[in-house]
């Protein structure tokens, strides 16, 4: 494995961050991955949204470990590692659902919402020896279960700070995309799941990259354009991406590895929430409305996107291998929100994303395109990590100043400026906790 002090060549002093083709190629840092940043890191797992009645249940994932969320008996929420205590099989296969009991497909021992063994089948006729009585039976609680605004987190590891210390003034723009109800958010039933043979961290990049957009999606900016024109199909609002280009844009970095990226909105009579703006600004104030019409990427370290671009959606990314991501999307929306602005969202939903919309395969062809290239003898490092160095500084800048928030870095610039400097947050934190575990040190102090 290359030396991780070489992976990132970062001197902001000098105007230089660059990225090792290795970082994406490396088996044994991907190994280091599961180990030091999943493990060892709050991951979101689901909405509270999904498990609204007692026994409700939803499964995710942290790294390679299966996770079983419930509600249970009394209405608290659980975390459990989602696996049998007897040989380790897979206990829930479903998504979601209802259950009172979760009962072993492969030798039939039921636990129940609480995570309590409830039956061993067959204990009575099984000579178990004394010791085995000693042991708990009961599925393993994952160390930490934390939500914010609706979001629900869950951290193998107990040394992870509490969760609204981990996610510090990120937590606005998780504000404007969750409080766009009084009753909170929900995901619209169904949901996208498929994989591209590539390294997961191409999907973190491309949420922060707003530099990609008028080259790899020529195809779906022409459809747009033509719409405009009274042609094809024009019910999903398409938005008219060239008026974007001397928008304001900006990004910030906050501790953790969190960053954003936005722009404001040059056509926010096209957002499903325009007619509801009164409302919103009278609930949640005149300034935090109008950032809900803007542009948002959010990455929320390490597996987050919430993403309101196109459309407000959530994404996740699950690591199978260096170069194999699961991804997972799903359109966010408002509960209660009328009929006709739901249909709204879902055409704008479902023209951009999905694998079967007119952008999603666009990004995964290109994901794919990269790691064939991460294997190009006499190339090393990535120089995709640089517009925008001139514009970026330390702190806050008036923007931040103006929400209260103080983040590690800005950046400041339009649309067209193509600003990359968000990423380098991330990447710094990717550093730091692999640093971290190499060393044996505690992930957070």
């Amino acid at each position: 494995m290359r030396d991780l002090a070489t992976i990132i060549d970062d001197r902001p002093d000098d105007g230089v961050f660059r990225l090792h083709r290795d970082a994406f190629a490396d088996p044994q840092l991907f190994e280091l991955e599961h180990k030091f940043i999943f493990a060892r890191s709050w991951n979101f797992l689901t909405l509270e949204s999904q498990l609204k009645a007692p026994h409700d249940f939803a499964t995710s994932f942290i790294g390679r470990t299966p996770v079983l969320v419930t509600r249970d008996a009394k209405g608290a929420l659980n975390g459990f590692v989602n696996i049998c205590r007897h040989k380790g099989a897979v206990l829930c296969g479903a998504e979601q659902g209802n259950a009172r009991y979760h009962t072993c497909p492969y030798h039939g021992w039921t636990y129940d919402s609480a995570g309590r063994n409830a039956d061993i089948k067959d204990r009575n006729v099984a000579a178990y020896a004394p010791a085995f009585d000693g042991l708990s039976h009961d599925l393993l609680p994952l160390a930490r279960l934390a939500s914010y605004k609706g979001l629900v987190f869950g951290s193998l590891s107990a040394d992870v700070p509490p969760l609204e210390d981990f996610l510090g003034d990120m937590r606005f723009f998780i504000d404007v995309a969750m409080d766009q109800s009084e009753a909170g958010m929900e995901l619209v039933p169904g949901r996208m799941v498929y994989t591209y043979r590539a390294n997961w961290k191409l999907q973190l990049d491309n949420n922060l990259d707003p530099y990609h957009l008028t080259s790899t999606h020529q195809s779906f900016i022409g459809v747009q354009a033509r719409r405009r024109q009274g042609a094809g199909y024009t019910e999903a609002r398409g938005y008219d991406w060239a008026k974007r280009a001397k928008t304001r844009a900006g990004t910030f970095t906050f501790r953790h590895g969190h960053a954003v990226y936005w722009t404001d909105q040059p056509e926010p009579e096209k957002r499903p929430i325009y007619p509801i703006l009164d409302q919103l600004k009278r609930r949640v104030g005149a300034e935090r409305a109008e950032w809900m019409l803007k542009n948002r990427n959010a990455q929320i370290f390490p597996n987050l996107q919430i993403a309101d671009t196109a459309a407000l959606m959530l994404r996740t990314y699950r690591p199978l291998a260096v170069d194999r991501t699961e991804m997972r999307s799903y359109c966010l929306a408002p509960i209660g929100e009328s009929v006709e602005h739901r249909a709204w969202r879902l055409r704008q939903f479902e023209d951009f994303f999905n694998p079967s919309g007119l952008a999603t395969p666009d990004d995964t062809v290109v994901y794919e395109d990269c790691q064939a290239g991460f294997g190009a003898e006499g190339f090393a490092y990535l120089q995709g990590y640089e517009r925008g160095m001139a514009a970026t500084h330390a702190g806050g800048d008036d923007t931040a100043r103006a929400l209260g928030i103080r983040p590690e870095s800005s950046a400041a610039g339009t649309f067209e400026t193509g600003i990359e400097t968000g990423l380098h947050g991330p990447y710094r934190e990717w550093r730091r906790l692999i640093q971290a575990g190499l060393d044996c040190a505690k992930a957070y102090a």
